[in-house]
């Protein structure tokens, strides 16, 4: 008996010291934004040191609204780069639209506008049968800024080096997976990007690359030594623009495209 009315007793002050707090955070004053958005808050709270505000701060500036693409289509915010009509979007080439999909031929495809820190989406299917030699099976790849490339490669049936495959950063990092598709199906590569910082012409920050290949991550924050290149060590060895045009790299082979769009960060 002792027993279940000390429960009781430790129940009722448990109880007591919630509804003090809960009416002690109901005294706490909201007030409204400043700007007169509506937004409530508070201003008796502690300010966060990183940014000034007070926690809860109605001033704080609100995250803009986006709606949301549906099932991989582009956000509200975002700048369609094709979206199965024309190449409107991209410097002249050889590169042709076929069935609503870019066909991949030599030479690369460049966008008109130059872009840095980004999100980027995009829809690419290695061609069934393979065409070419083992070593060149799907082989196309995405240059960001130009510079820093993300292989496309058809490794699914073929085995090439592991800096060279399918979501590689090309001849730096292998992906952590090979999450690879068979050729003929459509393969998604969602990519966030941040370019290289320099200051007084010195590298401050390399870029990074964190990036999703059918949905599985294969980079995360991966630090890009240099610009890309076949058979070399990359190297910051000069300033580079904070953006520049994305391209596409063309290896003569029928890689397809579709559904790309980017939003600059």
């Amino acid at each position: 008996m002792k027993r279940r009315t000390a429960v009781v007793v430790s129940v009722a002050i448990v109880m007591g010291l919630l509804l003090v707090c809960t009416a002690t955070a109901l005294a706490a004053e909201l007030v409204k934004a400043k700007d007169g958005s509506g937004i409530v808050g508070y201003k008796d709270t502690p300010i966060l040191p990183w940014c000034g505000f007070h926690v809860h701060d109605p001033d704080r500036p609100a995250p803009p609204k986006v709606q949301p693409g549906q099932a991989g289509g582009p956000p509200s915010d975002a700048v369609v780069l094709f979206d199965g009509k024309d190449l409107s979007q991209w410097q002249q080439s050889n590169w042709k639209v076929e069935n609503g999909e870019i066909v991949a031929v030599s030479g690369g495809l460049a966008t008109q506008e130059a872009f840095g820190d980004c999100q980027l989406h995009l829809e690419w299917q290695a061609p069934n049968p393979p065409v070419g030699d083992d070593w060149d099976h799907g082989n196309n790849g995405v240059l960001l800024m130009g510079l820093f490339e993300i292989q496309i490669f058809d490794t699914y049936t073929t085995q090439l080096y592991p800096d060279g495959q399918a979501a590689s950063v090309y001849a730096q990092n292998p992906p952590r997976v090979n999450a690879c598709l068979p050729p003929g199906q459509w393969q998604t590569y969602d990519i966030i990007f941040f370019a290289p910082v320099f200051k007084d012409g010195k590298l401050e920050s390399p870029a990074r690359v964190t990036m999703l290949h059918n949905g599985v991550l294969v980079h995360h924050n991966q630090e890009i030594y240099g610009p890309t290149g076949h058979r070399i060590l990359a190297k910051y060895d000069k300033p580079i623009e904070s953006k520049r045009p994305l391209v596409l790299s063309g290896h003569n082979n029928p890689v397809r495209f579709r559904n790309i769009w980017i939003r600059p960060l």
